[in-house]
């Protein structure tokens, strides 16, 4: 590969990297800077073709309608979610209602969408009417186990879209279920982990009052269209990156990957993984960089969108957030390396 096209395709990985970071009016509209980086990155490489263009087209469609469709939904059926919540609290008890809310959110945030889900976890967080400190507890748990569960399919979150679709051809082959069954064994647990913490919380009055807005439709359709622009500008931005992708990280042992990508503690961890992911790695790369990706993208608000969302809405702090988080997440990713590191090779 030319060192001009290292030097240019570094440049734009640092600037997709950091900038959304460091620049606020770059943040709000990271899908725009992403897709115009991902053209360039395409353009540099010289790999355009009417099937990448169809590829970036056609990807985001699933994930987005999705987005849209459970969106609605939500909007239409927010009172009787409201209800349901607050007789399951009455019935089961608050600690065991977290639990249960918290698993399934997790278990099915891979068909709903992790966004939908970070929604949902809102409001059923307002609806208890926790206090501020066990609030931000039961967000940053309710935020981990999303995480973990809305990989498990190409619906759940834009990286596990954008993995999918990088492992679509030989010789992974990755369809619908190719996440899953890679990935199950190590997820399950951690949802588990998660939702139990999430209950364990502080005795004590429920204070806290939040109202939330209810979305309008046109919010809901402009979110749908920002994640079909953000998927097609992860296709285009990984494309780009292949051939960079395949000279550096592949030559890098699985448990450098696995460390070097705590870093999606502060930058979004779906942009991570179209820098990085490339059909040549292992499966042994592929589990060891991924769950570095969904644990850590915990730690800190930036590094997920349901983290994003939660935070926002109930106005949670970085300090605030790191306070909670990163004790049991660090541990855990602990945890998973020695996990990965002894267990044999998933097959999928």
């Amino acid at each position: 590969m030319p060192l001009p096209q290292i030097i240019s395709l570094t440049v734009i990985i640092m600037m997709a990297l950091f900038l959304p970071f460091l620049v606020h009016k770059i943040e709000e509209q990271l899908e725009i800077f992403l897709f115009i980086l991902g053209v360039a990155a395409v353009s540099i490489t010289g790999v355009w073709s009417a099937h990448l263009v169809l590829e970036a087209a056609l990807e985001p469609i699933n994930i987005s309608l999705a987005v849209l469709v459970m969106g609605l939904l939500f909007r239409v059926l927010r009172k009787q979610i409201n209800a349901f919540i607050e007789s399951v609290e009455r019935k089961a008890g608050l600690k065991p209602a977290i639990f249960c809310f918290i698993l399934a959110l997790a278990l099915l945030s891979s068909v709903i969408t992790a966004i939908i889900a970070a929604l949902v976890l809102c409001e059923i967080v307002a609806t208890l009417k926790l206090s501020r400190r066990n609030t931000v507890w039961v967000i940053i748990m309710g935020c981990f186990a999303i995480g973990l569960g809305a990989v498990l399919t190409p619906l759940g979150e834009p990286l596990s879209t954008i993995v999918t679709s990088k492992l679509s051809g030989a010789p992974h082959n990755a369809g619908f279920f190719y996440l899953m069954r890679l990935l199950w064994i190590f997820v399950v647990p951690g949802v588990l982990l998660f939702s139990a913490a999430a209950a364990h919380i502080k005795d004590g009055q429920n204070t806290t009052e939040v109202l939330l807005e209810n979305e309008s439709i046109k919010q809901i359709i402009i979110r749908a269209a920002k994640v079909f622009l953000f998927v097609a500008a992860l296709v285009l931005f990984g494309k780009g990156l292949t051939p960079l992708a395949e000279i550096t990280i592949m030559r890098l042992p699985a448990w450098a990957l696995y460390w070097a990508n705590s870093i999606s503690a502060i930058l979004d961890n779906a942009t991570l993984a179209a820098a990085e992911i490339v059909p040549a790695m292992t499966k042994k790369q592929i589990e060891f960089l991924l769950m570095a990706l969904i644990v850590s993208g915990g730690f800190l608000i930036p590094g997920n969108i349901p983290n994003i969302i939660c935070a926002s809405k109930f106005k949670i702090k970085s300090k605030e957030w790191a306070k909670a988080a990163l004790p049991l997440g660090a541990a855990v990713m602990l945890v998973y390396f020695i996990i990965l590191n002894f267990m044999p090779v998933s097959k999928a």
